[in-house]
């Protein structure tokens, strides 16, 4: 995946293995990791963090014409910043990557899966407190 540098604003490839703990820009030497905020993810990204995150992974299935999606919003980005490096949270576009929503069978947005160690551990379609969400997610 791709993250930017909020320090240059360079582009800098990491693996989904790494993004938990502390890594550094290659160019400014910023600290990019543990990611505190929510990943905007297409299929490929979305696979290779199913795949290979060494935690948890909160998937907010959205569309930006949803209005209950931009309730929930701040309360993802809540979750991604209180427990960044126990948990990585991605954001998927339902309009963008339709395919993503069918393999959980989301049929309502918002929709939030918790995936971990590559199995769905919880599915729930509708707006809720980070607080709830982070119950969900296992050991955090």
């Amino acid at each position: 995946m791709v993250i930017v540098c909020p320090a240059c604003a360079r582009k800098n490839r990491l693996r989904a293995a790494d993004v938990t703990g502390t890594v550094r820009c290659g160019a400014c030497k910023h600290a990019l990791t543990p990611l505190a905020q929510p990943i905007e993810a297409d299929t490929s990204v979305f696979d290779e963090v199913v795949r290979d995150a060494p935690v948890p992974v909160l998937v907010d299935f959205w569309a930006a014409w949803c209005g209950p999606c931009r309730v929930a919003a701040p309360e993802v980005a809540r979750v991604a910043a209180d427990a960044a490096g126990r948990v990585l949270v991605l954001k998927i576009d339902t309009e963008r990557f339709p395919d993503l929503a069918a393999r959980y069978r989301v049929e309502g947005i918002p929709n939030f899966v918790v995936i971990n160690a590559g199995r769905l551990v919880h599915q729930h379609a509708g707006v809720v407190p980070a607080a709830e969400m982070l119950r969900w997610i296992p050991s955090v």
